[in-house]
């Protein structure tokens, strides 16, 4: 199993995230993805950023590691440019949607004790910190 590189964005009191709706379940997590070989777990954060919401984001600090399927390695990032979007990655390309559907969208932190997010580990760090977020 391979290690993944994931983003927390945090502006004006909102958290990006990206919400899937797979197998009649709705979901919302990190984005995020595999590192490629001969890639740093930075770099791939970086690029599955961009691959995900499309935005170019500055590594800030690591938050938090979890083992789930591999290490997850969850990165603190600030946007340098661009504004959350459909991004290029092969989750947007699958036309028929086997994998399900993926939404890119800002969550306010307040409204991270109502929501599926995964995975769960991680939304419960973030919602017992979020107040040093505002």
């Amino acid at each position: 199993m391979r290690s993944r590189g994931s983003a927390v964005l945090i502006k004006n009191q909102s958290v990006a995230l990206v919400k899937r709706v797979y197998s009649n379940h709705t979901y919302y997590v990190f984005p995020g993805g595999g590192v490629e070989k001969g890639e740093t777990l930075e770099e791939a954060t970086i690029r599955e950023a961009l691959e995900e919401l499309n935005v170019d984001i500055r590594i800030e600090r690591l938050l938090i590691t979890i083992f789930y399927h591999g290490t997850q390695y969850f990165f603190l990032a600030s946007i340098l440019e661009g504004d959350i979007a459909i991004g290029k990655g092969n989750e947007y390309r699958d036309k028929e949607r086997k994998r399900g559907t993926y939404e890119p969208m800002w969550i306010p932190l307040n409204q991270l004790p109502s929501i599926d997010v995964r995975p769960k580990e991680v939304g419960h760090y973030i919602k017992q910190i979020w107040r040093s977020f505002i």
